[in-house]
């Protein structure tokens, strides 16, 4: 089944203009960024940029790289808007990201990564590794629900293991793959899991450091 992730994507961001705040535990990560002399930080799938206009308000060098021109465009006339800048690029991010080895040193994508299957999951992690510096830190957050509930199911056609595609409604034609704290573990296993909990978005958070 075709992935029409790109034009669900622009659909949503023009329907939904607002930025929105910040994930709520991103004042507590800023912090430990802080403090960990961090400077430059990539978020992956930043979408219309509210967690990297908080983060660039808070003096970090700020990248961001999104699928969603809609989105995109959003951010840039918020981050005029807010006097910010970004390095902000357009892609895939299941793709070669566009980035140096050892380039950041950190990276956060909220509420993104699980949007494919587990292999290009796989992938996409390999390329966050490479785009680290050593010892760089990595906040996701990403689905984590043990059962979906019934009256959803009607909407979704299961793919894979843990994995649906989305037929009906506004995340029409977009992947979700279901991590959970073991899965997590594993496919970051060259990560130090400093901590993993579910956040008051009801989506698994992970915070790790690269290298063991």
């Amino acid at each position: 089944m075709k992935n029409f992730s790109l034009k669900s994507w622009d659909e949503i961001y023009s329907r939904e203009r607002e930025i929105g705040k910040e994930h709520p535990d991103l004042k507590k990560i800023a912090k430990i960024f802080k403090r960990e002399k961090v400077k430059k930080i990539l978020d992956l799938g930043c979408g219309k940029g509210r967690n990297l206009i908080f983060l660039a308000k808070r003096g970090f060098k700020m990248y961001g790289i999104d699928y969603s021109k809609v989105g995109l465009k959003i951010l840039r006339e918020n981050l005029k808007k807010e006097k910010l800048k970004a390095n902000l690029k357009l892609g895939d991010i299941f793709k070669k990201l566009p980035y140096k080895k050892n380039f950041f040193d950190a990276l956060i994508s909220i509420r993104v990564i699980y949007h494919q299957k587990i292999e290009k999951i796989r992938k996409l992690i390999e390329e966050i590794e490479r785009v680290l510096k050593p010892g760089g830190l990595i906040f996701i957050t990403c689905l984590g629900r043990e059962k979906i509930p019934k009256e959803r199911k009607k909407d979704l056609k299961f793919v894979d293991k843990r994995t649906y595609f989305i037929l009906r409604g506004p995340e029409r034609g977009l992947y979700h793959f279901h991590f959970n704290r073991e899965i997590l573990k594993k496919e970051f296993k060259n990560f130090k899991i400093l901590k993993i909990w579910k956040d008051k978005e009801n989506y698994l958070a992970f915070l790790g450091k690269l290298g063991k």
